[in-house]
């Protein structure tokens, strides 16, 4: 016997072979929003929640300057799960003899609070944030905020750099002494020490060599000319040996977050990914985007990353003044997509001082929100009619990423019981040997169909669980959810309308040592944007 049952409002059917308009994806030849009984089992076919949504470790990305930077009123970001944080050298470790515990306490302080709000952290540390010769001024000259990211902040028993008037003459102290590749190893070391578990942390951006740690005043190769002089010159404009130092340091010291460099044609040797933070700009088109698409699939293990910095080049060229502006324009908005896509962008940066409160702009950053970083659409979800307890039973996921990145760590994947009134969790347990990250997008941007010419491929996923607990016979809900492994709480949402806040999906009802006599849910379900509730847990 075979019994349908369908939500209560129209049902939703996709028109084969459609891509949807800037970027979005739309599953072909699936009937959504559908629930079917056939031989003692159950199978759902959610209805996709097409919006854009915060997710964890993806998205628009922020940053805020210490002193200077008003965080906005609305919880926590509109859209951003991940926060860029420059770290100051001297402030996590002024003298040599300084222990992890600096490194730890002043992330501490900095990054305090975030997990409350479900927000991860992309560290990069730095020393200088612009050269005095580039126009950059000293630490609070405009604030006396302590934590202000202005000046150079090389630790205090140091020597700082001395560079001649004279382009052909090597510069002296700072990155130019003997004993800074040293001294850099053992800093990285202690950084690794402190980050590399902390959950805190999505990803670490290497920083470090030159203005506002972007790899270039100095450079680490001469594979491209210097930005202040037409002509390289060692311990002047690039620093011989440092790549191998960063690369070689960075790789010990992380073993478990992603680490991501500045431009994809150095550290090619190494398994980083690349923070590029001129996107959409010309100039940059070689350096950047050419050089980016010359790696090849590297995207698939190692995060990409950057900005739109509006700020100059073409886009200042264009007039824009913001990223608002950047977005508004209909050509530039799809040439960002379409290098969202190609590139398989997982954030990008430069709203900080966006204007959430415009709808048009609003419009626009959910258009790119969407198609940055993964999303996880379930394709359809099957369990058993009835469940005893003792007795194994299976359940089946069917799950695309529409997205353009992968999520790049194994969260672990809960199936949970939950109360039919309450809907709080009364079981639960993990599936074994689900690999999150390998839930792989399409690739091959078409940019004239507007999709992958190379479709992202159904991840299958099936597990036997077994019911452990002494529950009261009679009608539960099944659920599904992506948990952070701090605290082992929902995190990471499916774009499934099929949700209740707190982060996890409802699939249907189940009998446990009883009948059920329903099995679709067809009202009462929360909207996934406006959860405010998910945060993950920081043990001190």
């Amino acid at each position: 016997m075979k019994t349908t049952f369908r939500f209560a409002c129209a049902l939703l059917f996709v028109a084969a072979a459609g891509c949807e308009k800037e970027g979005g994806q739309r599953l072909a030849d699936v009937e959504l929003g559908r629930t079917t009984v056939e031989n003692g089992v159950v199978t759902v076919v959610p209805t996709e929640y097409y919006q854009a949504f915060r997710n964890p470790m993806k998205g628009l990305r922020e940053f805020f300057g210490p002193g200077y930077d008003k965080k906005r009123d609305e919880y926590p970001y509109p859209y951003g799960s991940i926060i860029k944080e420059y770290m100051q050298w001297n402030m996590m470790e002024d003298v040599e003899s300084d222990g992890v515990d600096k490194v730890i306490a002043y992330s501490d302080h900095r990054w305090e609070g975030v997990e409350d709000m479900n927000v991860k952290v992309i560290p990069r540390p730095f020393i200088i944030w612009m050269e005095p010769y580039e126009g950059g001024y000293p630490k609070n000259t405009y604030t006396n905020h302590p934590d202000d990211l202005n000046g150079w902040h090389w630790p205090s028993d140091f020597p700082m750099e001395v560079r001649s008037a004279d382009d052909n003459t090597p510069s002296t102290g700072g990155y130019f002494d003997p004993r800074f590749q040293d001294r850099m190893k053992k800093l990285v070391a202690k950084l690794g020490e402190a980050w590399d578990n902390d959950p805190r942390v999505a990803y670490v951006e290497m920083g470090l060599i030159g203005e506002w740690g972007e790899h270039h005043d100095p450079n680490v190769t001469t594979v491209w000319l210097p930005h202040t002089q037409s002509f390289h010159v060692a311990n002047r404009t690039w620093i011989p040996g440092i790549e191998k130092t960063l690369g070689d340091a960075f790789r010990d010291a992380f073993k478990n977050k992603k680490v991501m460099v500045r431009y994809a044609y150095e550290f090619e040797d190494y398994d980083f990914g690349i923070y590029w933070d001129s996107w959409a700009i010309d100039e940059e088109l070689e350096r950047g985007y050419n050089a980016m698409v010359k790696r090849g699939d590297y995207w698939r293990d190692q995060v990409v990353g950057g900005e739109i910095t509006w700020n100059w080049g073409s886009l200042m060229a264009n007039g824009y003044k913001s990223f608002e502006d950047c977005v508004a324009d209909t050509g530039t908005r799809a040439l960002v997509l379409e290098q969202i896509r190609t590139l398989h962008c997982n954030h990008l940066g430069g709203i900080t001082w966006a204007n959430f409160k415009d709808q048009q702009f609003q419009t626009n950053a959910a258009t790119i929100q969407k198609a940055l970083g993964y999303r996880f659409v379930i394709r359809q979800f099957s369990y058993p009619t009835r469940i005893e307890r003792g007795v194994p039973f299976e359940v089946k996921l069917d799950v695309v990423n529409t997205g353009s990145s992968p999520f790049y760590y194994d969260w672990p994947v809960e199936v949970a019981l939950l109360d039919a009134e309450t809907h709080e969790k009364v079981w639960g347990a993990t599936l074994d040997d689900v690999h999150v990250s390998q839930w792989m997008p399409g690739d091959r941007w078409d940019k004239a169909k507007n999709c992958y010419a190379v479709p992202a491929e159904v991840n299958e996923v099936a597990g036997t669980l077994t019911l452990d607990e002494d529950l009261a016979p009679g009608k539960y809900i099944v659920s599904v959810a992506v948990l952070d492994p701090a605290g082992m709480l929902p995190s990471l949402r499916f774009a499934a309308m099929n949700y209740f806040t707190g982060g996890r999906h409802p699939m249907g009802y189940v009998g446990v040592g009883a009948e059920s006599d329903e099995y679709a849910l067809t009202y009462g379900f929360d909207d996934i944007q406006a959860d405010k509730t998910l945060h993950y847990v920081v043990e001190k």
